[in-house]
């Protein structure tokens, strides 16, 4: 892999870790209700348990990618790069929030990108 590729790949895990820690440590708190818009400190209660769960998911991402760096395997990063690329289509459109595009699905495409650059 390319320092480019791997660089990449490492912004996207960066980026699901701090999401596993947004949902599963910070969503009661002012910066999680502020990031994801949460109506309020009670709604937010009322779902912690299902952010915990998306924040465990999102860190699963980003284990993933950090493993397919220490193993140097192409296909790896490719499969976890698509499942996040994937997650950001579906969050965009479920949520009506074109941003989740850009900050989750543009990351892991660039990176997809650059490691098929690699490849051919």
């Amino acid at each position: 892999m390319s320092f480019l590729s791997i660089f990449l790949i490492c912004f996207v895990a960066f980026e699901h870790l701090y999401f596993l820690i947004l949902e599963m440590f910070l969503w009661t708190k002012p910066k999680g209700i502020k990031t994801f818009g949460l109506k309020s400190k009670q709604f937010a209660e009322d779902t912690k348990v299902l952010a915990a769960n998306q924040g465990l998911y999102n860190g699963f991402l980003s284990a993933g990618l950090v493993f397919s760096i220490l193993e140097n395997d192409i296909n790896i990063a490719l499969f976890f790069l698509c499942c996040v690329t994937i997650a950001g289509i579906y969050g965009a459109y479920s949520t009506k929030q074109i941003k989740l595009f850009y900050f989750q699905s543009i990351p892991a495409i660039l990176a997809i990108i650059s490691l098929c650059v690699n490849i051919f």
